[in-house]
């Protein structure tokens, strides 16, 4: 699949060439004949096309070549003459175009306060600030204070993973922006990550560097105004299939002095924090069995854990820890059992062998049970369960592993021979709160089918199962076993089944939060419903493995709503109605000065009274959200950030 990055690429050829550029070399040539009238001999850009030198070698041969020859019309690209012998030595010549200008790193000694100096490569600068490493291979942000004299910046409070905390709550502490004056909340610095489409990954900030992604891109920045430090790029990988087919990357986890991020092609790579060079790059899975990866790792003592997705296109699901340093393998929990144990008689059927139950979302930690807590995805097919008997674990799971080995220490099936694509890959969370007159170690989700679930989280034992959406219609409850009732007629059919929730879920991937002193949960929730139909299907490389579709039904009307629930009864404690389609996928923060920020489906970021769910302030920033929310203070400020669309915004408080 072609992104956008293309979108300007070689456009209109010319008919003439002149004598001079008979005898330059033949790429150079056919580049400047057919190219260059739009682009400029050096492809920098000129007056009807932009520069393509930043966009080629994100680019392999291929996707060059199918680009030149069929144009993108959509974008007022035609396509270019060329032949099979000219197209060579062409796209040759365009590998050496290189960049006009841009930053180029120096080499640099301050005068710092207090009479210092401190010496670097200058990796970036503004006209006040400088981002500098150091010979140590440290990253100092520099602000200009009088006299020409500098002083080091950073982060009081960082948020170092994806939901800031491992135990998967977006909770702060920080109280900076609170009830009195979250209404000059503003914009501080905006980040227009190049090329992107709509991103859905939380920036990650440490030290006063924040790390952003899209699909085999990271970039670091300074958290205080944006500036960008580096970035690593690579290639999009072709013929893949799903949703990593769709550039999509939510984040990165932190170790030590490496970053770590997964790839689309299901790779898990190390980066440099400092540089962004490249420190090891290992495949977790084949790519041609349809996995793909788009998820933050995690990292946990001295590994960093991951899964990859394709469940919906029949890929084996897995979840896996790796050497933080080396990249090494260190277990693998394989989410499809094999034969003999004990697991494998929950699967009738052939369908195991393409049976799906990826891990493809983070998951989180809990450092009191030393515990890894990992959400794992639907079986396959998504909707035809003929050839997949019985209750098919471990899809639509929580498995609680030893973070050390993989041991699997208990396990919870949310939705048993789901057939209705609901997997368990929202955020399980982990919390300390009263249950009954005791202080007890909890796990709770909002799961997908729209349940409500606690569980003491040392044995896995069920504490609370009850819905939390008013629209619910494949089960009347969950029994004393810990299985749904299930309604009748609710199974998908060859002229369709109206099931509630919908495929999206009550709610799905997107960040949840609790609130401690309100003893509130808040969740972003779909109040819709869909079409389940079903046919037979066989499994083929790169395409999907559905076994039937799904329609949002237009009855009851699709609505996006905020729900405020009760932890110890999973009641609506208050609910808060968005405008909109019901189609965006925004999550919450929630924090200790009794505010819930979220994206709104109207297209706003705002914020809402935690105890009453009344907006107190909003900004029109007119996106159709895909992200949480995270926050972070930065040199005496607190900062709220967001990715929306192709941007990322902080927002701050403003006189």
């Amino acid at each position: 699949m072609m992104h956008r990055t293309v979108c300007s690429l070689l456009l209109a050829s010319i008919a003439f060439a002149s004598p001079a550029l008979a005898q330059a070399p033949p790429g150079q040539t056919l580049f400047e004949d057919r190219c260059g009238t739009c682009h400029g001999a050096d492809g920098n850009g000129g007056e009807h096309a932009r520069a393509i030198t930043r966009v080629v070698p994100t680019l392999e041969d291929a996707q060059l070549a199918t680009i030149v020859r069929d144009g993108l019309p959509a974008r007022g690209m035609p396509p270019v003459s060329v032949s099979e012998a000219e197209l060579p030595p062409l796209l040759a010549f365009v590998r050496t175009l290189r960049p006009r200008g841009g930053f180029q790193p120096y080499r640099k000694t301050f005068a710092m306060s207090a009479g210092k100096t401190l010496d670097g490569l200058v990796v970036s600068e503004g006209s006040d600030d400088a981002q500098i490493r150091s010979d140590d291979n440290r990253i100092h942000l520099l602000r200009r204070i009088d006299n020409g004299k500098f002083r080091e910046v950073t982060s009081e409070t960082d948020w170092p993973s994806y939901n800031g905390e491992f135990g998967g709550n977006r909770y702060t502490a920080l109280r900076q922006i609170d009830k009195s004056n979250v209404k000059r909340v503003a914009p501080k610095w905006i980040f227009r990550v190049p090329d992107a489409g709509r991103l859905q990954g939380t920036p990650v900030v440490a030290d006063g560097v924040m790390y952003v992604t899209q699909a085999n891109e990271c970039f670091a920045l300074d958290a205080g105004n944006g500036r960008q430090i580096w970035r690593y790029q690579r290639p999009r990988s072709t013929g893949l299939a799903g949703d990593a087919a769709s550039g999509i990357n939510r984040g990165v986890a932190l170790g030590g002095d490496k970053l770590f991020m997964v790839t689309d092609n299901a790779h898990l790579i190390a980066l440099d924090r400092a540089t962004g060079l490249l420190v090891w790059d290992i495949e977790m899975a084949d790519w041609r069995q349809n996995h793909g990866a788009t998820s933050a790792p995690l990292a946990v003592g001295n590994l960093v854990v991951s899964g990859t997705g394709g469940g919906d296109n029949g890929a084996q699901g897995f979840v896996a820890a790796f050497d933080q340093a080396t990249g090494r393998q260190v277990w693998r929990f394989s989410t499809l059992p094999k034969p003999g144990e004990k697991a494998w008689d929950t699967w009738k059927g052939s369908s195991i062998e393409h049976g799906g139950a990826n891990t493809w979302f983070t998951g989180t930690y809990d450092k009191e049970t030393d515990t890894l807590f990992w959400p794992t995805g639907n079986p396959g097919p998504d909707y035809n369960g003929e050839e997949r008997g019985g209750d098919n674990l471990y899809s639509d799971c929580i498995l609680a592993l030893d973070p050390a080995t993989g041991t699997l220490k208990w396990y919870y099936q949310f939705t048993p021979h789901d057939l209705w694509d609901w997997d368990a890959t929202e955020t399980p969370m982990v919390l300390n709160a009263n249950w009954e007159g005791q202080r007890r170690l909890l796990l709770v989700q909002a799961n997908r089918n729209g349940f409500f679930y606690v569980f003491d989280r040392t044995n896995g034992k069920l504490l609370l199962a009850k819905p939390f959406i008013k629209n619910l219609t494949w089960a009347s409850g969950i029994g004393p076993d810990g299985k749904p009732i299930r309604s009748p007629n609710q199974t998908p059919t060859v002229e369709g089944t109206h099931v509630c929730p919908s495929q999206d879920g009550a709610t799905n991937w997107f960040s949840p939060s609790y609130n401690p002193a309100t003893g509130l949960y808040y969740v972003q929730v779909f109040e819709k419903c869909s079409i389940y139909t079903k046919r037979p299907v066989v499994w083929e490389q790169g395409k999907a493995y559905g076994g039937g579709s799904q329609r949002v039904d237009a009855d009851p009307k699709p609505q996006r709503w905020l729900y405020a629930l009760d932890l110890q009864t999973a009641t609506r404690k208050w609910e808060l109605p968005q405008a909109g389609t019901g189609s965006s996928w925004g999550g919450t923060l929630a924090t200790s000065t009794g505010l819930v920020f979220f994206g709104d489906d109207s297209g706003a970021f705002a914020a809402a009274d935690a105890v009453t769910g009344k907006t107190l302030w909003s900004f029109p920033a007119n996106a159709n959200w895909h992200a949480s929310p995270m926050t972070y203070q930065f040199d005496g400020q607190q900062y709220i950030a967001i990715a929306s669309g192709g941007d990322i915004l902080s927002f701050g408080l403003v006189e």
